[in-house]
């Protein structure tokens, strides 16, 4: 079952459970993938919907960062079961260690000498990490080896 299958069975389960926290969650999820897939007048594949999750994913990060900041724990709540239901169909985060040693792994495959090569080389990032790791994390560990080169 593809991402897109699974997000329409657990709306469907969301809706059985008379769940409508989790079914709001859902729909907003839905409505982003839809209005994704009108703009660029294709049908996501697996790739694109977990880039769609990510994003949203981050918003959400965000947001409870600044209600939590406000004193709005009631928003910080429902922000916080938003971002549950979204990493839930993320696939597993790399830690940071992984992060480092596939950059490596990267720099190698592309022969990236200097932070001149930044760009090429965060270009090739974004498709080998998408989904798995914090694109800040990955761009910080490429400056990183990149300086130590």
């Amino acid at each position: 079952m593809n991402l897109a299958e699974r997000i329409n069975e657990d709306m469907k389960a969301a809706m059985r459970a008379k769940d409508s926290a989790r079914l709001d969650a859902i729909r907003m999820l839905r409505a982003a993938i839809k209005q994704k897939e009108v703009d660029a007048r294709t049908t996501l594949d697996d790739a694109g919907i977990t880039a769609i999750i990510d994003k949203l994913a981050k918003q959400r990060r965000d947001s409870i960062d600044a209600f939590r900041k406000a004193g709005r724990q009631d928003l910080v709540e429902k922000e916080s079961a938003e971002l549950a239901l979204l990493e839930g169909y993320l696939p597993q985060r790399l830690s940071a260690e992984e992060v480092a040693a596939e950059v490596q792994v990267l720099l190698a495959e592309l022969g990236a000498a200097s932070p001149a090569d930044m760009g090429r080389v965060m270009g090739a990032a974004k498709a080998r990490f998408a989904g798995r790791a914090d694109m800040g994390a990955v761009s910080a560990a490429v400056k990183a080896a990149l300086a130590s080169k």
